[in-house]
């Protein structure tokens, strides 16, 4: 049981650092995207939530900072869900079915990312003890 947790942690997490990364790394079509949405300064909120996700992705990899890594990610994935993901405002049908795609697996993340605050600290192979 110990040995799948870590698995699914380092998948988990794994998600969280490569999406954030991402973040950084694509910078300017993701501010775009935002902005298309209607996200005041796009770029700084693109920078704010790659750090989100980096940290958070982190914590849940490593086992530290189980709380504060969980909040960042369920405060950006459910905001992004309503601000980004607005499938209800969309009118092209493939474009609407997209976004609600997005919008359920970022509830489905969230909820998953919730489920981290029921398992006692501290976690198996966390780098604190």
């Amino acid at each position: 049981m110990d040995t799948a947790f870590l698995i699914g942690r380092i998948l988990f997490g794994g998600y969280f650092i490569i999406s954030g990364l991402n973040h950084f790394m694509k910078a300017a079509p993701l501010s775009d995207y935002a902005r298309s949405k209607n996200v005041s300064s796009p770029k700084v909120a693109i920078f704010i939530t790659g750090v989100m996700m980096l940290l958070g992705g982190l914590g849940i990899l490593l086992g530290t900072f189980i709380a504060a890594s969980v909040i960042l990610l369920v405060v950006f994935l459910v905001v992004v869900a309503f601000v980004i993901h607005d499938f209800w405002d969309v009118k092209d049908e493939q474009m609407r079915m997209m976004e609600k795609i997005n919008f359920m697996k970022n509830i489905a993340l969230a909820g998953a990312a919730l489920t981290m605050l029921a398992i006692p600290e501290p976690w198996y192979a966390s780098l604190v003890l």
